[in-house]
Order: C-alpha cells, then structure tokens, then sequence
C-alpha cells in the first residue's frame, strides 16, 4: 500500500497532520463497519461515507475522474481518504472526495481511509489545505474558502495564514478577489485571465469598465502590465485636482503614536489633521471577522 504516512509535496508548508496537531487519535465507533488494517488506516465501505456538501472543491472533470478510476481498477487506492466517524457506523469525509468518486466508478465496495477525530473547524480547514496540496483549486475557489472559514469561526487573517502556512497578504490578497464584479471572477475562474490580471482589476469600482478591460483582456491577450497600464489611464487624477491634494505632514509625536498603534493592531492606520487641528483616525478592515478582531483588541488596550 506504499508510505502512507504523510504526503511528498507540503505545498502549503502545512499538512493535514498539522491542523490536528500530529497526535490526533484513531477512534472508530462501536457499531463501525470498518475493517481495520494497520494502527491509523482502515478499510471501510464507500457506502458508509458521506461526503461534505460545503466542500471547497465544486467541479470535478469527468474525464479526468474516469482516468483515475482506471487507475484504481489496475493500482488500487494508494492514498487513504480521510474520514471522521459519525454516530450509526457512518463515516464524514474530510479529504479525498476525488478519491472517493473515483473509486465508486470503479466498483470498489470499500476504500482504505484514515479515521480522525476533528471539530467543525479543523475539518473545513483539512478539506481546504488537501485540495490545494493536491488538485489545485481555482484562485476564487480558494478565496471563498478563506473567507467562509473567516466568517463561519470567526478566525483573523493571521490565524488563517498560520494554519494553511501562507503569509498573511497572500491570504488577504486572495479575499480580496471577492471584491471583484462576477464578469471578472468567472473569467479568473475559468482560466481566461490570471491572479496577476485580477488584482490589477481590483481597483475599478465601475462595473461597466471592469467587464469591458476583462473582455479586452481575453480578445487582446494583454499582459499585466498592459492592463496596469490601460487602467492607469482611467483613474488617472486630472493635473489640476492634484495640484491642490496638499501632503499632511503630522508631528512627530503623533507620527510615532500612528505607528505604534498600527503595529498593535496589524493594520495600516492613517491619521489626517488639517490646520485647525481637527481630522480624523482611520483603521482599515478586510472583512466581518476582521472587524470584529480589532474590536477585541481596542478594547483590551482601553479596558
């Protein structure tokens, strides 16, 4: 059955292992239908296994499932599906949904997994991390992955990066594509324009314009840069509105106050005063949970 026991290719930094600690125990119910093979797998019948409807993985090729049910048929299922045990002898998948398919296609009644126990949260967190280890979801898929997990567990983007051993822009930058008008996501979604273009496109608040350089991206084929461009030329600011833009220069106590205050709070806030002495504190915030982090932490530094 060849090593099972971690995969060759931590292209996150972070296995599966990781999310449960790496000591997470085999617990099999009492009524399981599971045939034990070894100490961590076990051989148990695809009937028995539910597979997760909010998964992040939403479209399978069919023809790339009917190759690896071939595979199957001649190999066998070299890597164990990861599973947690449900009450009645069920099983919930965790990881290994193409796995899984595949192997009921090829007729197999029963498939070797391994059994965890896991919360709500590190099983959306396994499910999200393999199928980026090893089938490479879509930049959107990815994103509203991140995101749900931010929302649903109320986790901060810090949090978040550590357990899927990303930087924190990385993971920023991905929910970020979420702002983007459907016409560019689907285009992301579908391979007809790059991350690279995407986050170029990030900027236009006008939803019209963004559609028309998504199209002129595909009919053209432009670069990046070519798209950095073009944009550039649409939010351009006119010569004699930045003349009167006037550079808010703050003292530097205050200065010194803006930075610390940003280093505690992992965000970049930005003081404005006029020359009256009056202006105003912005702290920016990317989503719900984010908000929700900041307002936890001002109020144990006021408290």
């Amino acid at each position: 059955m060849g090593d099972t026991k971690k995969s060759s290719k931590p292209a996150l930094g972070k296995g599966l292992g990781s999310i449960l600690g790496g000591n997470a125990d085999t617990v099999l119910p009492e009524t399981s239908r599971a045939r034990v093979m070894t100490d961590s797998v076990s051989m148990i019948p695809v009937s028995a296994i539910d597979a997760r409807t909010d998964q992040p993985r939403k479209h399978f090729d069919e023809a790339l499932l009917e190759e690896l049910a071939n595979s199957i048929r001649n190999m066998g299922v070299i890597t164990p599906v990861t599973v947690r045990p449900l009450e009645g002898g069920r099983y919930q998948l965790i990881a290994g949904e193409r796995r899984l398919r595949a192997s009921k296609i090829a007729g197999l009644q029963e498939i070797p997994s391994y059994v965890r126990t896991a919360n709500e949260l590190e099983v959306a967190q396994m499910a999200l991390v393999e199928n980026i280890q090893r089938t490479d979801l879509n930049a959107i898929e990815i994103a509203v992955s991140y995101q749900r997990l931010l929302d649903e567990f109320n986790l901060t983007h810090e949090y978040l990066s550590e357990k899927v051993g990303k930087q924190r822009s990385t993971v920023t930058n991905y929910i970020r594509l979420l702002k983007l008008f459907p016409e560019a996501q689907v285009a992301l979604r579908d391979n007809q324009i790059t991350m690279g273009h995407a986050r170029a496109l990030i900027p236009i608040e006008d939803r019209d314009l963004q559609a028309k350089i998504v199209r002129k991206i595909i009919k053209d084929g432009l670069s990046v840069r070519q798209v950095e461009q073009l944009i550039s030329k649409y939010t351009a600011v006119p010569e004699d509105t930045a003349k009167t833009k006037k550079i808010n220069i703050l003292p530097q106590e205050i200065e010194a106050f803006k930075n610390q205050f940003s280093q505690k709070l992992h965000v970049q806030v930005a003081i404005d005063q006029g020359h009256s002495g009056k202006g105003k504190i912005t702290i920016p915030f990317a989503s719900e949970s984010e908000l929700q982090h900041l307002i936890r932490t001002i109020a144990v530094m006021v408290d």
